[in-house]
């Protein structure tokens, strides 16, 4: 098994909800570490890295708010793991609002294309497509924003970092569990032909045909598969602790069958848990349920 880097990403600009910069600090109280070394996994916690605060900073532009700052951290991000790639480790990156994702998948990238000589797969788990622009954002929230800069060209900031070219590509991509999209963003995701599972498909087919034929679109060709993994994306009533929650998402068991199949594969370059917000928790319940998502994905089984 490889060894597991602890990356947090105590990030909250991204968002209008204050609170899910304490979400590392929440799911290593809930005893990720130490789970994962019962798992079997080598661990090295990597620490926090630095992000700055709301009160010191002004969003200088509303159609993409505090987009230097955050850039600034998912650079940091890129370069944290990526080192963690060349010491023959599984990035873990814990949030932290969803932007981050553009370091880590950034880096996952990079190490896939030098290292492989392959594209990345990705799995996007996440109640919304996060793929606004600063053009199309009714909100200027750059949480919102990531995955268009993963594919395209904005907000420019993130998607320069580790390069100019897009850090994956559409027939790699898959959203899995969207169920609240904006009205233009939409038509963004038809446009961009990114493989999109909704709620709707996952109600009809079931958690398993949808994972298992996720993991082949985004493994079939490529070095890995990279998860990020948003905690709204399950449903409220096992994930109260997050910034924006959306009914009718996952359920527990089919949270954990989508991250048990991501492990049967034996694909799993790195993984992100994003938008744990303590502050609208349940005592820890978000946290705890994250952790345990996390030990799925890595190889723990019921038998």
């Amino acid at each position: 098994m490889q060894p597991v880097h602890i990356i947090g990403v105590p990030l909250d600009l991204g968002g209008g909800r204050r609170g899910v910069d304490m979400g590392p600090s929440a799911v290593r109280i809930a005893g990720l570490g130490e789970r994962l070394q019962a798992l079997g996994c080598h661990v090295l916690d990597r620490g926090n890295l630095d992000a700055p605060i709301r009160e010191t900073r002004r969003a200088r532009d509303g159609r993409k708010k505090y987009v230097d700052e955050i850039a600034a951290v998912c650079q940091r991000l890129y370069e944290v793991a990526r080192a963690s790639f060349t010491d023959g480790a599984t990035p873990l990156v814990l949030g932290g609002d969803h932007s981050l994702a553009v370091g880590s998948v950034a880096a996952a990238s990079s190490w896939a294309q030098t290292s492989r000589g392959r594209p990345l797969g990705l799995l996007w788990v996440d109640a919304h497509g996060d793929m606004n622009t600063p053009d199309t954002s009714p909100s200027g929230n750059v949480h919102g924003m990531p995955l268009a800069a993963l594919l395209g060209a904005e907000p420019v900031e993130l998607a320069r970092i580790g390069g100019e070219s897009a850090k994956v590509t559409p027939a790699h991509t898959v959203l899995i569990g969207v169920r609240n999209l904006d009205t233009r963003e939409k038509q963004l995701v038809r446009d961009s032909h990114v493989h999109v599972f909704t709620m709707k498909e996952i109600d009809r087919r079931g958690i398993a045909s949808v994972a298992e034929e996720a993991v082949q679109l985004a493994g079939s060709g490529t070095a890995g598969i990279h998860v990020s993994f948003d905690m709204d994306v399950c449903d409220p009533s096992v994930a109260p602790g997050v910034g924006t929650p959306v009914k009718g998402g996952l359920n527990y068991r089919e949270a954990h069958l989508l991250m048990e199949i991501v492990a049967d594969s034996s694909l799993l370059t790195s993984l992100d848990v994003v938008e744990i917000n303590p502050t609208l928790d349940v005592r820890n319940t978000t946290a705890q349920l994250g952790t345990e998502l996390v030990l799925s994905a890595l190889g723990m089984k019921i038998l």
